[in-house]
């Protein structure tokens, strides 16, 4: 595998070149080596042992990565998720910096005529990965969405910032019995995360991720209008950590959650992707041309791709981190001002973590 790796004090991030996948992150605190991002248990196994017509960003599987367009490639030829997540990428730029290091990669080949870069930084001290995407030129439009993955052993709490509801697409993503089965009813939709319709009439909690269920589920959340960051986070029992998702709502207004515990027979996946949770922010429908049409999304005022126009760039922003935490609760809410990020929790006790709080523009205007 070819990669490149950065570091900083306390925190290391390794980007698979083939495929644009962070392979590896892991953050060092109170003596601990966190390592928040999931690799798919097919990862060193042969090529030729993997199902020939597998996309490679199937194969490569890990971490996360960009998905241009998100979903179906339908407008313009390329695999599942685009370009971006299943061919090269080269280093443009690598190197420390006064308070911690930076680096850039382009995509070798272009999206709609776009050439795309990416934009790794990490600050010395930080548990936070700071990515971002920067499309040059093209035309048309296109719609994006960042592709992190969490893994757990024993399963873990969710919490979000504040959502308008959470809905299930027309079909689930395994409908057929003989190859998978799902929890979530299809189509459905709620504005409280802890009473989701599921399939067989009653409610799943959507802040609690169950290892006894077998299952393969994607719903969106609408982010909620507020002045804040869009966050997820998972505090994962067995790992004893709080996994931290965030992003600037303007930009990328949805957040998809793929739940991958065992729900798939059928190779590579064979029952043994397990304990997975796909956090998937982004500005996006279920395909491109879906995104870039009419569709439900768009009905309810939020935008699902970006423009490309040649001479112009745009560019979008989003963060990964993790800190040690016991007693598997996530926060009940987030804020992020003078160079912090607090964490408030139920019992009214609060914790503060350094964070880069001009990184994610928040209340700068975006381009439609």
């Amino acid at each position: 595998m070819d990669t490149s790796t950065i570091k900083a004090q306390g925190i290391s991030v390794s980007l698979d070149l083939t495929v644009g996948h962070i392979s590896d992150m892991v953050v060092d605190a109170d003596g601990r080596r966190l390592k928040p991002l999931h690799r798919a248990p097919w990862l060193d196994e042969p090529r030729e042992t993997l199902p020939r017509d597998l996309p490679e960003g199937t194969v490569r599987l890990s971490g996360d990565f960009l998905c241009a367009p998100f979903s179906r490639s339908d407008v313009e030829e390329a695999p599942l998720h685009g370009w971006p997540a299943n061919s090269a990428w080269d280093v443009v730029e690598s190197a420390a910096t006064a308070d911690g290091w930076r680096a850039t990669f382009q995509l070798r080949r272009k999206v709609m005529g776009a050439s795309v870069y990416k934009i790794l930084s990490l600050r010395d001290g930080h548990p936070f990965l700071y990515q971002e995407h920067v499309f040059s030129g093209g035309s048309g439009a296109i719609s994006v969405a960042h592709h992190p993955m969490t893994a757990m052993k024993n399963g873990g709490r969710l919490a979000f910032s504040p959502k308008r509801f959470a809905a299930t697409p027309e079909l689930p993503l395994e409908p057929d019995p003989t190859r998978g089965r799902f929890m979530f009813a299809y189509p459905a939709r709620a504005a409280d995360l802890t009473r989701f319709p599921a399939a067989d009439g009653g409610v799943v909690d959507l802040t609690s991720y169950r290892m006894d269920h077998q299952r393969e589920d994607f719903l969106t959340l609408v982010e909620a209008d507020h002045s804040g960051p869009g966050w997820t986070a998972i505090a994962r029992e067995a790992e004893d950590d709080l996994v931290l998702v965030l992003k600037n709502p303007a930009e990328l207004p949805v957040t998809m959650l793929w739940f991958s515990n065992g729900g798939r027979d059928y190779a590579p996946w064979n029952g043994r992707h397990r304990g997975v949770l796909g956090i998937e922010d982004g500005r996006t429908a279920l395909g491109h041309a879906a995104s870039l049409g009419d569709n439900w999304l768009k009905r309810e005022g939020l935008a699902t791709a970006f423009d490309l126009a040649e001479g112009q760039s745009l560019s979008f922003r989003h963060v990964i981190g993790t800190v040690p935490l016991s007693g598997g609760e996530p926060p009940r809410d987030i804020a992020t001002s003078q160079g912090r990020m607090r964490l408030g929790f139920t019992d009214g006790s609060a914790r503060d973590i350094p964070f880069d709080t001009d990184f994610l523009r928040l209340g700068e205007s975006i381009a439609r």
